[in-house]
């Protein structure tokens, strides 16, 4: 039984998503949100810590619990300075992954993405990759690294955005066998695999995209 989960992201898309499941499930007790900024919702589950993510090991002492989800990312157009951006996506889940293993954490679980290599050319797809190989060197008893795909989700109705997710909603028909893992995810199937994933053991650590479907589908 998950009676403190630890969320890092939670003001994010998926975090917040993920936050609203717990609140209504029972899979934990006390949820523990370490953000910069506030939620915004008051609900005797929810104890707050507004911290400076990228300073997270001055928290060690608070950070106990029984799982940690981290929700946390950037993107290039967010974040154009690649030190800034490794310091993100990089620096805070590795971090949180050593205060996890300190603190004697049984689970860890992290958002990371499609395509990420540590030898990638590509310094956007090697910093993930960097962070999963450093992630899984803590050797959590249970660590799980989700690899979604571009997320089915369109932000402030920018048309750019609509007319890629609308793309994709096409394409999805034509990725198939193989190809399945190319499809588009939206953020709640991300953050409903993320809930499964606490409630019973998988053998396998990377999770790429069309499996996050199916755990969130509790098809496997």
């Amino acid at each position: 039984m998950v009676k403190t989960a630890i969320i890092i992201g939670a003001t994010g898309l998926t975090g917040n998503i993920l936050l609203q499941k717990l609140l209504r499930d029972d899979t934990s007790e006390t949820i523990k949100v370490f953000s910069r900024k506030p939620v915004n919702i008051n609900h005797p589950k929810i104890k707050e810590y507004p911290v400076d993510l990228l300073q997270l090991e001055n928290y060690k002492n608070e950070f106990t619990g029984d799982v940690v989800y981290c929700c946390i990312g950037t993107t290039k157009k967010q974040t154009p300075d690649e030190n800034q951006y490794k310091a993100i996506d990089y620096g805070i889940p590795v971090n949180a992954a050593k205060l996890a293993r300190q603190n004697n954490i049984k689970i860890f679980i992290v958002i990371s993405a499609l395509g990420a290599d540590v030898n990638s050319s590509i310094f956007y797809n090697r910093t993930k990759g960097e962070m999963e190989r450093d992630v899984l060197a803590q050797k959590i008893e249970q660590t799980y690294i989700l690899q979604p795909s571009l997320i089915d989700y369109v932000r402030n109705e920018r048309l750019g955005e609509r007319i890629a997710v609308y793309f994709m909603r096409i394409l999805n028909f034509l990725l198939v066998g193989s190809l399945k893992k190319y499809q588009s995810i939206t953020p709640e199937q991300i953050a409903e695999a993320m809930l499964q994933l606490t409630k019973r053991k998988f053998n396998f650590d990377r999770i790429e995209s069309h499996q996050i479907k199916q755990i969130a589908n509790k098809e496997i």
